[in-house]
């Protein structure tokens, strides 16, 4: 049962024993259509049932095998009768702020304990006008995902740190997560202006096969755009290595979280700055292929007496992250960190 609270309270997380999945229990949430195809052919179904499958789970929000009305009742007779279960992750308490954002505690696996969050952000700006979500509530909004439970990467300002590295999350652990939102807010995929930001709980590019497939999840089977989704990382290299290799077709846009204009201080913020420190992160970065129009984001969080005085701003500018922005852009750039200065 969801527990709702009015109050922006910062949600514990507890941790608890990992559960492992068996052959005769394993949870069904988390499989491809070809995953899915494979499995229903050893049950003797045809491989087309992977779509009905597919299509219950991931865009209707069927959370159990009785559900799925297009499957034959005997198919489903048979998969309860060997013990398999869709098992989605269940948002198990909901934390509502006066603004409309509302933050999940995630049970990922049932009678786990372990709890990841995530965030429900509604944001509109007008743009929306006219393409029929001007009824919702909202007009655009944006989910905050988790991809760990807890963290290895120790950043000094980040409170998930202090749960250490717990375990990663499945690629249906992650994609669960939205998926539940989605269906908490009645969200039409392809209708409506929702963005994912992979900025949650963990690093996602240390769960990095998790983390794709998870992405593949939500642009195969449910059908949301890869260019409305961002990954944030602290700078994983040999993670960004890999995710220069992806396709277009599935590869997100990507923000990295500086924090820091120097390695000194970032050595300090963020540990992993030791093993690759900000040019290796930078030249890791510019071997990544841009669609059009594309940009990378480079996150600064203002901590007061740490990274926010003027001489930071200073070093920001010299960076060597601006080589790639036109005349006109770096002069906005310049403008902004001037106002700063000011």
């Amino acid at each position: 049962m969801t527990k709702t609270t009015t109050q922006p309270v910062t949600p514990v997380v507890t941790p608890g024993p990992i559960a492992s999945a068996n052959a005769d229990n394993s949870p069904l949430f988390g499989l491809d259509a070809a995953a899915l195809a494979e499995f229903l052919s050893r049950l003797g179904e045809p491989a087309w049932r992977a779509r009905q499958f597919t299509e219950a789970i991931y865009r209707q929000g069927v959370t159990e095998i009785t559900e799925i009305t297009t499957l034959p009742a005997a198919l489903r007779q048979k998969l309860l009768a060997e013990g398999w279960r869709i098992d989605r992750p269940t948002i198990a308490q909901v934390f509502q702020a006066a603004d409309g954002t509302e933050r999940y505690l995630i049970e990922c696996r049932p009678g786990e304990a372990t709890t990841v969050e995530s965030v429900w952000m509604p944001e509109g700006d007008g743009g929306e006008a006219g393409d029929k979500s001007e009824n919702h509530e909202w007009r655009r909004a944006t989910i905050c995902v988790s991809s760990q439970v807890g963290c290895a990467m120790n950043c000094g300002f980040c409170l998930t740190a202090r749960l250490g590295m717990q375990r990663d999350l499945t690629a249906g652990e992650i994609a669960g997560q939205v998926i539940s939102v989605l269906a908490r807010h009645a969200v039409e995929v392809g209708r409506d202006r929702v963005n994912l930001v992979f900025m949650g709980m963990g690093e996602p590019l240390a769960n990095y096969d998790n983390f794709m497939a998870a992405v593949a999840l939500l642009v195969r089977e449910v059908g949301l755009s890869p260019q409305r989704m961002t990954v944030s990382t602290a700078g994983f290299v040999p993670g960004l290595e890999r995710f220069a290799q992806e396709p277009d077709e599935l590869r997100p846009r990507l923000a990295i979280s500086l924090n820091a204009p120097n390695d000194a201080l970032r050595d300090e913020l963020m540990p992993i700055n030791r093993k690759w420190p900000i040019a290796a992160i930078v030249e890791a970065v510019r071997k990544i292929p841009l669609r059009p129009h594309e940009r990378i984001s480079f996150e600064y969080v203002l901590l007061g007496g740490v990274n926010d005085q003027p001489q930071h701003a200073r070093e920001v500018l010299a960076l060597p992250i601006y080589a790639e922005i036109r005349p006109d852009e770096q002069q906005t750039v310049v403008g902004a960190i001037a106002e700063f200065l000011s």
